[in-house]
């Protein structure tokens, strides 16, 4: 009697970022099988000068994709602010005239507008609206038709799989990239600082309010406003300054720490098969910050791993680290709750 074979594990979708059209190019080109992006407005949470997609670039780009059987995913996902909601209706009208596969919302009243107006356009909640219950996801669901949860990053894969039994949803779940503040879509941080907020202008450390000045030691110290959130030595490599990735004197520790979050990638690689194991449909890259190259190389890299992975091989991602911010990587909560 043979023994028994292992449960086969289904297909996930890959979900890759796009800042441009060049990098939607890039990625769907790299074998991505969804593709997210946001319009040049605040209506999705990387709001930044030179970044996202105005609606004919939008047209192109959809087009490009479906023609290779790829989907387009458009994050609507800041939230909306009085009086101004009326730009996010415009957002998921845009969406829904240019057939894009889906529209990824946080906001509430956006999710209202959109089951109530585009019944047939495919709605995700974004891991900004923070859900992750299984009672908070089924309201969703039962609300507004929400086809997919975009998971927070507090979760492990023992936790994912319990949820995905309690729901009638499919799962996302970000495996590489970023990864900020553990309470998703709640930062105030930023807008302490600058006057602009990352859920509502969708804007992190907003470019026009970064200096970097040099000190008589040589040392570099990179400011946001008014504050000074990190020094760098003169060898040290400087990253771009968030609140919560800066270092900080305090009176409970002698010399700066990392009051937050250290400045790490998410990287999760090695828990591949076990994530799509717990029931987790699609596998999320952030980075629509990040430039059309390394879009290719991520992307690259988990489509071979993936298709590795369906075919029962080991999977080769040794190219990813070099790809991580500063070079440092970590599982997060996926893999345990041991974490800061």
């Amino acid at each position: 009697m043979s023994p028994p074979q292992p449960p086969r594990l289904n297909r996930p979708e890959l979900i890759c970022p796009a800042g441009t059209p060049a990098a939607l190019r890039a990625a769907v080109d790299a074998g991505a099988d969804a593709v997210y992006c946001g319009l040049q407005n605040a209506t999705n949470a990387r709001n930044f000068p030179g970044l996202n997609f105005t609606p004919d670039a939008l047209a192109q780009s959809i087009t490009y994709a479906h023609e290779r059987d790829t989907k387009v995913l458009l994050a609507v996902n800041s939230f909306a602010t009085a009086p101004g909601a009326k730009l996010w209706q415009d957002a998921v009208d845009i969406a829904a005239s240019l057939n894009a596969d889906a529209v990824i919302v946080a906001d509430i009243g956006v999710a209202q507008y959109v089951a109530e107006n585009h019944p047939g356009l495919r709605l995700h909640l974004s891991v900004q609206a923070g859900a992750s219950s299984p009672e908070a996801i089924r309201y969703y669901c039962r609300e507004f038709g929400v086809s997919r949860v975009v998971l927070p990053r507090i979760l492990t894969v023992t936790e994912i799989s319990a949820i995905h039994d309690e729901i009638p949803c499919e799962i996302e779940a970000f495996v590489f990239g970023n990864i900020g503040m553990m309470a998703e879509g709640r930062c105030s941080l930023t807008n302490y600082v600058t006057g602009q907020s990352t859920n509502m202008d969708g804007v992190c450390s907003p470019a026009s309010a970064v200096q970097y000045v040099k000190n008589a030691d040589e040392s570099l110290a990179a400011k946001l406003g008014e504050f000074e959130i990190d020094c760098f030595a003169e060898n040290e490599s400087a990253g771009y300054p968030t609140i919560c990735k800066g270092r900080y004197l305090t009176p409970a520790r002698s010399g700066t720490y990392y009051a937050f979050e250290e400045p790490v990638s998410l990287n999760l690689s090695s828990l591949l098969p076990e994530l799509v194991g717990a029931g987790v449909t699609a596998l999320k890259i952030e980075g629509r910050q990040r430039s059309r190259s390394y879009v290719r190389a991520v992307v690259s890299a988990y489509r071979e791993a993936i298709d590795d992975i369906m075919e029962g091989a080991e999977a080769d991602l040794s190219v990813l680290i070099s790809l991580t911010e500063g070079g440092k990587q970590t599982e997060g909560a996926f893999k345990s709750k041991k974490w800061r």
